[in-house]
């Protein structure tokens, strides 16, 4: 049962899943009785998979795998923090999957309520204001401060509170905060930095659409082929 996959036949297992999920073929592999005993002393997931927890996105249904296949990690809008890190370093240092992937989607609520409180200024109440406040760094790499100047990025501090803020389409900042999310798990964690500069793995974004099911790559460190 041990893992042998490389990153590009990891990424393209997943790919195969999510075609059989979104053409209503699939085959719920890795179900059985026999699965579950064979699991029950070890396991060797192909891949992490890091999301979000909106009940609408569950990894194995929507890549069509099964028991033991994906070790999956799901914040509200897949937002990092460091026992995220751990668990994902778990999956590759520890379990050897070599393939991470960061799932975001439409009509993400962690992402709205974000975007709404960078243009109202009113934050959510309770902890979800820290899910907010995580995806917020993510929107503002991509909003726009209109200005008469010339737009730089220190004037863009000084004046911001003077200064309206323009906002890129709703698909725009989702894909922002996927690829956002990528570079900064490849950024803070050392380990599977390495596991991607000796090949063992690689990290990619996705952005998974609810009406249609599609799961489509949108960025990504490392080779998948």
């Amino acid at each position: 049962m041990s893992t042998s996959l490389t990153p590009a036949q990891a990424w393209r297992r997943l790919q195969e899943g999510n075609a059989r999920f979104v053409s209503d073929a699939m085959e719920h592999p890795s179900q059985g009785a026999d699965r579950r005993a064979a699991l029950a002393q070890e396991q060797h997931p192909y891949a992490v998979l890091f999301g979000c927890s909106d009940s609408r996105v569950a990894a194995e249904i929507i890549f069509d795998q099964g028991l033991g296949d994906l070790f999956v990690v799901r914040t509200a809008g897949h937002v990092l923090d460091t026992t995220v890190i751990g668990s994902i370093e778990y999956g590759v240092d520890v379990l050897g999957a070599p393939l991470v992937v960061v799932l975001g989607h439409d009509r993400c609520g962690a992402v709205g309520a974000a975007t709404q409180a960078l243009l109202t200024g009113r934050m959510p109440t309770g902890f979800v204001r820290a899910v907010a406040d995580r995806v917020i760094p993510s929107l503002l790499t991509r909003a726009q401060l209109g200005t008469d100047g010339d737009g730089d990025a220190a004037g863009a501090a000084a004046e911001r509170a003077s200064r309206t803020l323009r906002l890129p389409d709703d698909d725009t900042l989702r894909r922002e905060h996927v690829r956002a999310t990528v570079q900064m798990l490849h950024g803070y964690s050392r380990s599977l930095a390495a596991a991607v500069a000796e090949g063992r793995c690689a990290v990619v974004g996705v952005e998974y659409t609810l009406a249609e099911g599609t799961a489509r790559l949108v960025d990504q460190v490392g080779d998948i082929g």
